[in-house]
């Protein structure tokens, strides 16, 4: 039996779209079980129907949900009614971790916040993700939070508009500020016995990861301002640059060292020796100038051929790679997972954590769950309800069974 570092550890998990799912999914790669529990008013997470067109149309899973949610148990239920209250407080009793999204006030309206669940399991750890924080009942969007903390106002060309980043990024960021939490929470119970209330918000898992660009303000006092993919204090590094074959590559030099074998490489040694580029704070200066000379240079040679040179020059570059060629990368092969639903359709996903604990312990997840997949084996097998108990939620629509 494969049995990750959070083996025996189970999670209840009241939340759904990708912030507090992408802790869940964390989780249950070290080995936690997951409990999802889904509003059967809404027919489970929204996520189940953001589907790109060109996929299935009649499934539940689509590529949006499955992206966080491997390896758990779906419990579709109706939080509102009393009975559905009641398998939440049963569940609580027996899990370990609680994961929540609500805005502020919304737990308590549907009585799952901490107090409450405290009632059933004095040494539950409640997680929650909010928005803006505790204090403030604005909805957390992923975008709105991305142009409010800085990100959307920094991406983009000079003259440009602000260009939200591709990737929901504050609550990929709040997720991992929740697991570390969560995980200093098991610690402080193994060592006191105590249950813990923890909470994190996207704004300020987004401003905390402003590193450089905040600073750039707070002691440069300097507004940081779109730049495409450049950086303010270094140059050449993160400009891209197109090669003889017309494929973009990207550089990284972060010393005077690392230019001069740059320049060698290109053939113009001598360029490392002009005034104007000789330091990194000239090339800043000069930051036009330089970059024409290395796009000029680079235009020269085809892409493989410098990647291949620079790695074996340890000039820091690298292919500007669209998804298909991400997943040629022999590194992140290890992430992929592959698999079946219930139902039968295959289906491939991708490992959110990205350490090694003990490599032996890599668990094989099961595939995203069908919606209300496990109501009536989480009933009966965790909490216990008899096949006539569980009918009868069925029948009163407290539950959906698949």
């Amino acid at each position: 039996m494969q049995r990750g570092p959070l083996f025996g550890i189970k999670v209840l998990e009241l939340a759904n779209v990708l912030a507090g799912p992408s802790v869940g999914v964390a989780l249950a790669e070290m080995g936690a079980t997951v409990i999802k529990v889904e509003n059967i008013h809404t027919n489970g997470d929204v996520t189940r129907t953001w589907k790109l067109p060109t996929e299935d149309q009649n499934t539940d899973i689509s590529g949006y949900f499955s992206c966080v949610n491997w390896g758990k148990k779906s419990l579709a239920l109706d939080l509102s009614s009393p009975e559905g209250l009641d398998v939440v407080y049963r569940l609580a009793k027996v899990c370990d971790i609680v994961l929540a999204s609500y805005k502020p006030g919304d737990a308590e309206k549907l009585k799952v916040d901490y107090n409450t669940l405290k009632q059933h399991n004095k040494q539950i750890i409640y997680a929650q993700i909010t928005g803006y924080g505790l204090k403030n009942k604005r909805a957390g969007y992923d975008a709105i939070i991305q142009a409010e903390s800085g990100f959307t106002y920094m991406n983009g060309e000079p003259d440009g508009q602000p260009v939200k980043m591709p990737v929901a990024l504050m609550d990929v960021l709040a997720g991992h500020q929740l697991k570390e939490a969560i995980l200093l929470a098991l610690l402080n119970r193994e060592r006191l016995g105590e249950g813990t209330f923890i909470e994190t918000s996207l704004i300020k898992s987004g401003v905390a990861s402003l590193a450089n660009q905040a600073t750039n303000w707070l002691v440069g006092n300097k507004i940081p301002e779109r730049m495409g993919s450049e950086h303010p204090n270094i140059v050449p590094y993160g400009k891209i640059f197109y090669s003889r074959d017309n494929k973009p590559i990207v550089i990284a030099v972060g010393n005077d060292k690392q230019f001069t074998l740059l320049c060698s490489i290109l053939g113009k040694p001598e360029l490392a020796k002009d005034e104007r580029f000789a330091t990194n704070f000239n090339r800043v200066k000069n930051r036009k100038e330089c970059n024409d000379a290395i796009q000029s240079l680079i235009s020269n040679f085809d892409r493989d051929w410098l990647l291949k040179e620079f790695e074996k020059n340890a000039v820091p570059a690298g292919g500007v790679y669209n998804m298909k060629e991400v997943f040629e990368i022999p590194e992140v092969q290890e992430l992929v997972m592959e698999g079946k639903t219930s139902s039968g359709m295959p289906i491939k996903g991708l490992r959110t954590v990205a350490f090694t604990f003990d490599k032996s312990n890599i668990i094989d997840l099961q595939a995203p769950p069908h919606y209300g997949e496990h109501t009536v084996s989480i009933l009966r097998d965790t909490l216990g309800y008899t096949s006539r108990e569980i009918d009868s939620l069925i029948e009163k629509k407290i539950v959906y069974a698949r």
